[in-house]
């Protein structure tokens, strides 16, 4: 049975362990959200198109989602898709967020930057009025506005004019206006073609495909242009499906679309990646005039790489524990569960080298006291007078006492029991050898 004494020391050795685990656990967990960056942030920043667009109203209504859960989505107006993309790539800029056409970017362009997913069509629309273009020769000393510098609609205007031989600014002028003002102009006959690139949904297409004398470009040699251009796709616009009344568009219209990427940085947090990639299922997962239910969001590296929890997220849904607990909730007990890996792997194999580590200090502890009798024992040896044996005693009378004082836990008390048994042997010894001189002595 243990001592009172026994159990302090028991009792002082298992606090002294377990403040060692606790700081070893304290720093372990300080180094896990270091490294590893478990917390999302409750804000994070999208580039958007300018208001009018289809792709603005679409970031108000992420805007709304995220909030639901906390997040606040900083919306930050841009000139348009290739002004956001400039944003994403600048590391000093605190976008992280924005909805790109296909054709813009690519990863060779673009390395730090992944998609989470297609989101919906982006048609090229050329609108013209009170004429027909059949060709694009019909361009030639038109008025055509294709956007302002820094959108998606002049990038590709840009390259798609210039595939048919139309970049020639003194027989077919080109004017960098925005969508509104490209509507407003070709209305009031200030210019005769404007092209966009924008939804369905926009406002500003149905403005202009309901317009009287206002008329939708067909595009001909589609099928070349899919095939020279693999992010396009081709589609039709029906005759009288923006309105049917007036029978607006009068004929059916082939059309040219890219289509519309959630694209975030590699390093946005794990957590709102998830949110968004919710959000975008919610928002565009309906079926639409181009596309049926379901088919957006869509796993689609068209330009860039499928994030890895987009990849996760289309195979499976949101994680686990976001579905069943409300969004905080869950990240909390993800980023307890992401601490205790580390921990877990930092703290077993110090569990298992605890107790021989253990064991040794309280040996270590007789031991020490086996060392001093043992020099006791060999200046015995040597002791050449009954002074020197008393003298001797003494300091096995020392030993002794230090002996009895020794508290260990009670299944290390044997060694303190051997250790007094050897203490009186050589006690034994010692009184044998006093004899000895005091019988020299008298004789």
């Amino acid at each position: 049975m243990a001592t009172p004494k026994n159990a302090h020391t028991t009792r002082r050795y298992a606090k002294l362990a377990s403040i060692a685990i606790l700081a070893l656990t304290a720093a372990v967990t300080w180094l896990a959200f270091a490294l590893l960056r478990p917390t999302p942030p409750r804000s994070v920043t999208m580039a958007v198109d300018p208001e009018g667009t289809y792709g603005a109203e679409v970031a108000k209504r992420y805007k709304e989602l995220l909030a639901r859960d906390g997040i606040e989505l900083e919306l930050l107006p841009t000139a348009g898709a290739v002004d956001s993309l400039a944003r994403l790539q600048d590391p000093k800029s605190r976008v992280s967020i924005a909805i790109i056409p296909s054709g813009v970017t690519d990863e060779q362009k673009s390395p730090g930057l992944v998609s989470l997913g297609a989101l919906y069509y982006e048609p090229l629309w050329g609108f013209t009025r009170g004429r027909i273009i059949r060709t694009y020769e019909d361009l030639a000393g038109l008025r055509v506005s294709i956007g302002p510098e820094g959108s998606g609609t002049h990038a590709l205007s840009d390259e798609f004019l210039a595939s048919v031989g139309i970049l020639d600014q003194k027989s077919t002028p080109l004017l960098s206006l925005s969508a509104k003002e490209s509507a407003a102009k070709l209305l009031s006959g200030e210019i005769d073609v404007a092209i966009l690139l924008d939804a369905w949904e926009a406002k500003v297409v149905h403005e202009l495909l309901t317009a009287k004398d206002v008329n939708p470009m067909s595009i001909s040699r589609a099928e070349a242009f899919v095939a020279l251009y693999p992010f396009l796709s081709k589609l039709a616009l029906p005759a009288g499906v923006a309105n049917m009344k007036e029978n607006r568009p009068p004929n059916d219209v082939t059309l040219l679309a890219t289509k519309a990427n959630l694209v975030v940085r590699s390093d946005l947090h794990p957590a709102i990646q998830y949110r968004l990639l919710e959000a975008a299922s919610r928002v565009h997962s309906k079926p639409g005039l181009f596309h049926l239910s379901g088919q957006f969001p869509a796993a689609e590296a068209i330009d860039l790489p499928l994030s890895t929890y987009a990849k996760q997220f289309y195979k499976t849904g949101p994680p686990y524990l976001q579905r069943h607990l409300p969004f905080w909730l869950a990240v909390l007990a993800e980023e307890l569960l992401v601490l205790l890996i580390p921990v877990v792997g930092m703290l077993y194999p110090l569990s298992q080298a605890w107790p021989p580590v253990y064991q040794w200090l309280q040996e270590r502890r007789v031991s020490v006291l086996y060392s001093e009798l043992m020099r006791i024992e060999e200046e015995m040896a040597l002791a050449g007078s009954q002074k020197d044996d008393k003298a001797l005693i003494q300091r096995l009378d020392e030993l002794e006492e230090r002996t009895n004082r020794l508290s260990l836990p009670g299944s290390f008390l044997p060694l303190r029991y051997n250790l007094k048994w050897h203490v009186s042997m050589v006690r034994q010894q010692i009184q044998a050898s006093i004899e000895r001189h005091v019988r020299n002595a008298s004789e």
